[in-house]
């Protein structure tokens, strides 16, 4: 692939609307072309900015107040005793629905942030000219190196006869909480294990189980009070295995 065939596929591949073949013909030129991993660095920064200002707004409890005082308002001009007996269940109902609506939207709209974030550390480590921190193949090496530099402790399964190699990792944040990337090759596809404290009540909302975001497939589930995140641009049956083996490691 060349640079500008790169450069017309590189929006769509970051707004998740390539296939998987596409998208590991795209991953695989910005390892090798500086250039045009720079280029996918900073479209990662404007699209991560972008999404961060759309999310800054959300319906204040007095926007819902006068809402609900507008409805009520409307109610009260009404005549007639069986409107009246009528007319306090479908306020409540209302407003329920509104808050339901509002709930689920927020709820939406972060588990989706969730993601799209992880999405971007993922690229963002693939264009980087040093995509992991502590470069080994050995579980014994590169587990021993987060230890003081994350608040936690995790185990990594043991590769042979799998088709999975271990290439490193590296330190990670998201929504400031620090925790481990970990990054494994496939048929030189590469995979991002993120791993982080689960707090409960910042993942509600996270439902475990496989799923497909942005140009992505990406498991998660919680174990021993963490949370797994893996996440790559293989098929499912990939990242279901290499979910198997971490959660067989404990």
């Amino acid at each position: 692939m060349g640079c500008n065939e790169c450069r017309d596929q590189l929006d769509a591949y970051l707004d998740g609307e390539l296939t998987s073949s596409e998208a590991g013909v795209i991953s695989a030129h910005l390892r090798s072309c500086l250039n045009c991993a720079a280029n996918s660095l900073e479209k990662v920064q404007v699209k991560r900015s972008v999404a961060a200002a759309g999310k800054r707004y959300e319906p204040s409890s007095e926007l819902r107040k006068r809402i609900a005082k507008s409805v009520g308002g409307t109610r009260r001009r009404e005549t007639g005793s069986l409107w009246k007996i009528l007319a306090v269940p479908a306020l409540v109902v209302l407003i329920v629905s509104i808050a339901v609506n509002l709930y689920v939207r927020r709820e939406n709209s972060r588990r989706q942030q969730i993601y799209s974030e992880l999405a971007d550390l993922h690229v963002a480590a693939l264009a980087s000219t040093s995509p992991v921190d502590i470069v080994s193949t050995d579980r014994h090496t590169v587990k021993p190196w987060f230890q003081g530099k994350i608040p936690f402790t995790f185990n990594l399964p043991e590769l042979q006869n799998s088709e999975f190699t271990l290439l490193g990792g590296r330190m990670t944040y998201v929504a400031q909480t620090p925790g481990a990337q970990l990054i494994y090759q496939v048929r030189k596809h590469e995979i991002s294990v993120f791993i982080f404290q689960d707090r409960g009540e910042e993942t509600v909302g996270l439902s475990s189980g496989p799923l497909h975001t942005l140009s992505f497939n990406v498991e998660n589930w919680t174990q021993n009070g963490l949370r797994y995140f893996v996440i790559g641009d293989v098929g499912p049956s990939d990242i279901e295995a290499l979910s198997k083996l971490l959660r067989d490691a404990g």
